[in-house]
């Protein structure tokens, strides 16, 4: 028995000296606890704390902001009518920042710092370096979640947070994972859904050329593939799988000699892993810069760039286990993607088999000191493009992205391209040879926006009544291409936030929640502080009247809105009239929307009415350009004050145009202190 005690003391010796130690649980009580600091995260709490309630922000890092401030600021978004509330407010703001109306290209820092202003304006201190270990529940509710917090002594606490409803706003969908909900990790069969683009899809976009070798001596199978290559034999088309698209890092480099740091050998540097890339230049040694990334320039000679190519960025085929890992197997994928990501940086510029005009182009650039300072200069936040999916009331699908399924209660736009990048890397033989391809790169657009059903953010009712799920929502592999846009899932986020709220309030379940009411208070109130909307009139409307000839161009990849936009070529006179009702009397600034269009006027004439006088407009258009990936941009037409009720329109003509006259939208922003 002495024997045993002494053993209990040794133990309890141990423990005490343990530099993990986790001392006594913290308790705290709020109305909506959301997990993930990404850019769905914020708009989240900043809207939930905005309608009143007490919100608790937690994040297993220290970034705010997720992808958005973590290198992607040249904003993948296609058809902007899918963009509204908190996260157009969000654009918007960075317009003023760099003088602008609205602004889609920026730069991580500035993101990131906006992000914060929405968190104090909402007097909201996030839980950094917090990673969930527990969820409790009662029944199918969730009655609290525990967190245990990093310190940099060492030693950890462990809080536990009670909450009436939850947000997972991850990228991974933890706590909707650990909360015992259903979700899908990788691509379902195309049977499964009636889907033409989901499971294998060995198709051509970003794929290597036919007779590239597989092999590390070429010709010499018994020599072992090179890396990055699976011995795996490709599945039929369209078979499901557990793999996952690819990550990487959306990089941001600069040219600025007086900003840069230069690309130095990283760590775990092995150069056998481009390997590839110098196959693929030997079939084409002018392959240009662009080619093997997508280097898209950004404000003060920066830049965020993107795989592009059979061999680029994309860490293809090293991210299967990242959904479902733990927090130390997740840091050891993330660190392996970066090393490689600043590798392939490096291997272009130093490695004296690449084309003298390639290492020359990368020697330009390098890191900029003013971002990311406190973290090497680098991004901390990984382009987790894809992770878990649940599997909730209702699963977006092909079908929803191209129109021939619609939803009703729809709680955001999503308006991309259905797009996944690549799974695997594979071997093929093709007559006769035998050569390497890339596998599971799908890029299928054409389609204009669509509802995302309120039903694909939260469970069933039977798993779950209190918890929404954003980000990792419900939809198949190649639907979430489409709607897996930082823009949408902040739209989605504010969506969440305000049915929590309505959820608290009626103290109803998620799932019983009056979807029309819910939908009246996001077009009523949607920057959660009850200013006066905006007031939007596309083409289609019933308030708009045409004059003249004027075709239909069904254009939906630049028309703004879900259908089309209007053109007149004639010389005949020709306007359309877009009319408004004004809530009461104030000023606005009127804008109309030009999309990206060939042989455009360099002028446009345009009449606004505010209810007392009728302004004629003109406007030079000499310079216009449309920035980035969006599908057109907005034009100010003035700022008037507007006398209430139904005597304003807005009308676009015609005269003096010395192009093709474009009539597509029309937005009345008020002038908001």
């Amino acid at each position: 028995m002495k024997k045993f005690f002494l053993y209990l003391n040794f133990i309890a010796l141990i423990l005490s000296c343990s530099t993990t130690r986790t001392n006594a649980a913290e308790e705290i009580n709020t109305d909506i606890c959301i997990y993930g600091a990404t850019s769905a995260g914020v708009i989240a709490a900043y809207s939930a704390a905005k309608l009143g309630k007490k919100v608790i922000l937690i994040d297993p890092n220290s970034h705010t902001g997720g992808l958005t401030s973590g290198g992607l600021g040249y904003t993948d978004i296609g058809n902007k009518y899918a963009i509204s509330g908190l996260s157009l407010d969000f654009y918007r703001r960075l317009g003023k920042h760099y003088k602008k109306f609205e602004q889609w290209i920026f730069e991580p820092h500035v993101a990131e710092n906006l992000f914060k202003e929405y968190l104090n304006r909402a007097a909201i201190k996030p839980m950094f370096k917090s990673e969930l270990t527990k969820v409790s529940k009662e029944g199918n509710k969730i009655s609290s979640v525990t967190v245990q917090q990093r310190s940099e002594g060492g030693k950890n606490t462990e809080t536990v947070i009670n909450a009436s409803v939850f947000i997972d706003c991850t990228y991974e969908g933890d706590l909707m994972a650990m909360a015992g909900i259903s979700y899908s990790v990788g691509r379902e069969a195309n049977v499964t859904y009636k889907e033409s683009y989901n499971g294998v899809q060995l198709l051509d976009k970003h794929q290597f050329a036919d007779g590239i070798d597989p092999f590390k001596i070429k010709g010499k199978p018994e020599s072992g593939l090179l890396w990055g290559i699976s011995n795996e034999p490709v599945a039929q088309q369209g078979t499901g799988d557990k793999k996952v698209q690819a990550y990487n890092f959306r990089i941001c480099l600069t040219d600025s000699q007086a900003n840069s740091i230069p690309i130095t050998r990283p760590d775990n540097y092995d150069s056998t892993r481009y390997e590839l890339l110098i196959r693929l230049l030997e079939k084409d040694p002018a392959t240009p810069f662009n080619k093997i990334m997508k280097p898209d320039l950004m404000t003060n000679r920066k830049t965020d760039i993107n795989n592009n190519g059979p061999f680029s960025t994309d860490m293809i085929g090293m991210n299967y286990d990242y959904a479902e890992g733990n927090w130390q197997l997740r840091k050891e994928i993330q660190k392996a993607h970066e090393d490689y990501n600043k590798g392939f940086l490096y291997f272009i510029g130093h490695d004296p088999r690449m084309p003298e005009h390639l290492r020359k182009e990368m020697l330009r650039w390098g890191y900029p000191k003013d971002e990311y300072i406190n973290n090497g200069n680098w991004s901390p936040q990984m382009y987790v493009r894809e992770a878990r999916r649940m599997t909730g009331e209702y699963i977006m699908t092909q079908a929803n992205c191209e129109g021939r399924e619609k939803v009703t209660d729809g709680v955001g736009m999503a308006a991309y391209t259905m797009d996944s990048h690549n799974c695997q890397r594979v071997v093929i033989e093709k007559n006769g040879v035998t050569m390497v391809k890339n596998e599971g790169d799908v890029q299928v657009g054409g389609f204009p926006p669509y509802p995302i059903s309120y039903r694909s953010i939260v469970p069933k009712k039977s798993e779950c009544r209190n918890i929404f799920v954003p980000v990792c929502l419900s939809a198949t592999h190649i639907a979430y291409g489409s709607i897996r846009m930082e823009p949408v899932f902040m739209v989605l986020a504010q969506s969440a936030a305000y049915a929590a709220v309505m959820a608290i309030d009626n103290n109803q379940d998620i799932q019983d929640l009056d979807i029309a009411k819910l939908q009246q208070q996001l077009r009523e109130n949607p920057l959660a502080d009850k200013s006066t909307p905006d007031i939007l009139i596309d083409n289609e409307d019933s308030r708009v009247s045409v004059n003249g000839n004027w075709e239909k161009n069904t254009d939906s990849k630049n028309a703004y809105g879900i259908s089309s936009y209007r053109i007149s070529k004639s010389e005949g006179e020709a306007s359309i009239k877009f009319s408004v009702e004004i809530p009461e009397r104030m000023d606005y600034d009127v804008y109309v929307y030009l999309p990206k269009i060939n042989g455009a006027s360099s002028k446009l004439t345009v009449h606004v009415a505010n209810g007392i006088k009728i302004v004629p407009r003109k406007i030079n258009l000499k310079n216009f350009q449309v920035a980035g990936q969006t599908s057109g941009e907005w034009i100010h037409a003035g700022t008037y004050n507007f006398k209430a009720g139904n005597y304003g329109y807005v009308e676009i003509t015609n005269r003096d145009a010395n192009g093709i006259v474009v009539a597509d939208a029309v937005v009345l922003v008020p002038k908001r202190k």
